[in-house]
């Protein structure tokens, strides 16, 4: 399968072109959030004061970045379990935010919810951090840095690796894949 260069921000004709399975390379700029930031954002949201940071058209990743060593810009980078961020996810999606990076399945409820907001879910290596740090060539905080690693952090990205797991077409790469590699079932 090819892969496809995308700069980002993504808009929606990109969004809408791409197939679960397509493997993709990001360019451009992506949020950090995890489990402590999403808490923290929507105790913001829930208390009517402004967030720190602009979510419309944003894909966010959720990890934790390691301290950077040896002159790098970020430590090791990698994924992690997205499905812990389901209670944030409605949300979000509703101010804007078009895509969210992470490793595992998510709800049938968020399945469903990305399509209808027009979002796409994508899929980052896990086991990977150090080789996906190579492709962030700029980090910042920009919001929460009481939270250490978990703190809101902007990346800028150059052809960052990931498969698109859930379109907007209601496409599942996990499920498809899955089937393609059962093979046929042996009647007994």
């Amino acid at each position: 399968m090819d892969e496809q260069r995308i700069k980002l921000p993504l808009s929606d004709q990109a969004i809408a072109a791409l197939q679960a399975g397509d493997i993709l390379r990001l360019t451009g700029t992506l949020l950090t959030a995890r489990d402590a930031a999403h808490k923290r954002l929507l105790e913001n949201l829930q208390q009517g004061r402004p967030l720190p940071v602009s979510l419309a058209g944003q894909i966010i990743y959720y990890v934790g970045p390691a301290p950077a060593r040896d002159q790098r810009v970020i430590g090791p980078a990698g994924p992690t379990t997205s499905g812990r961020m389901d209670p944030y996810t409605l949300p979000l999606l509703e101010l804007g935010v078009k895509g969210f990076i992470g490793k595992g399945y998510r709800s049938p409820e968020i399945h469903e919810a990305l399509a209808r907001h027009h979002a796409i879910y994508m899929a980052a290596i896990g086991g990977a951090a150090a080789l996906l740090a190579r492709q962030i060539k700029q980090s910042k905080i920009v919001a929460y840095p009481d939270l250490g690693p978990e703190a809101v952090h902007e990346l800028w990205v150059e052809d960052f690796p990931v498969i698109v797991v859930y379109d907007v077409h209601g496409g599942d790469a996990y499920q498809s894949g899955r089937k393609r590699y059962e093979g046929p079932k042996e009647s007994r």
